[in-house]
């Protein structure tokens, strides 16, 4: 029997686990493999797709499988095996018509292939950070169904884009921030919040025992799972304003930090 028997520990990945540095701080591996030691659940919950996050994937000493794509994917990385995963709806190209004429930019995930049309600079950027190759083609030739999509543009654009496409089609889309200059599209349902609330279900862990920590807007629908909800402290302020419990900074190792607040409270 461990102290941490039954317990979930969600973590989003860039700017949470993986500092501004790009690096794993030390102090989070540690952590996370004390707190599996004895017998505590850790997972990964990204908006990265299966293709951009594998290669991290075995630097992470995690025991359960991952949240992926903003909660449209459950991949079980032990066992090289997708779980689960919800699409876009089929009607996407033709609803996001009208947001494409004042915001051009869409970058689509259809399996493990990346679409692009009318790539800017954040875009580009983007791409350079997961380190993928991609296709640039016109969004009638991207093939589907889509798993996600991610427009790319200053915020005050993607607050409109994100207004009009909520407005108009509202039940069929998850539209949210995981970056001032990222809004991400799933399903209706598909968040972090459904992802993590479903391997927990899987593992068998009480809602009561499961704690997560995130940094961005998209994080939100799971800490709102979490017994306490943590923040890193660079965390968005929408996160902070939600009333997240804010910890040390992503590069100082902010699991290690929680770990040890469980391990107190354990």
């Amino acid at each position: 029997m461990g102290k941490f028997d039954g317990l979930l520990l969600a973590s989003d990945f860039d700017d949470t686990l993986y500092g501004l540095d790009l690096h794993i701080p030390q102090r989070n591996l540690e952590a996370i493999r004390y707190f599996t030691r004895e017998g505590g659940y850790f997972v990964i919950s990204t908006g990265r797709a299966h293709r951009t996050f594998a290669p991290y994937a075995p630097l992470i000493p995690m025991n359960a499988p991952a949240v992926l794509s903003n909660g449209a994917a459950i991949y079980d990385f032990q066992a090289d095996k997708m779980l689960e995963q919800t699409h876009l709806p089929a009607t996407a190209p033709r609803d996001l018509a009208r947001i494409m004429e004042e915001l051009p930019s869409l970058e689509v995930y259809h399996g493990e292939d990346i679409y692009v049309c009318n790539p800017n600079y954040i875009t580009l950027a983007h791409l350079k950070k997961v380190n993928c190759s991609y296709t640039q083609c016109p969004v009638a030739d991207m093939p589907t169904p889509w798993v996600k999509a991610l427009f790319h543009m200053e915020r005050d654009v993607l607050l409109q884009a994100q207004a009009l496409l909520l407005e108009a089609h509202g039940g069929r889309y998850e539209a949210i921030f995981s970056n001032p200059r990222y809004l991400e599209l799933t399903a209706k349902g598909s968040n972090k919040g459904g992802g993590v609330a479903r391997v927990a279900w899987m593992l068998g862990i009480a809602p009561e025992h499961i704690y997560c920590v995130g940094d961005n807007q998209n994080d939100i629908p799971m800490l709102e799972l979490s017994a306490i909800p943590f923040a890193p402290a660079n965390s968005a302020q929408e996160v902070r304003d939600w009333g997240a419990r804010v910890l040390c900074h992503c590069n100082d190792g902010v699991v290690g930090d929680i770990v040890d607040i469980l391990d107190r409270l354990y």
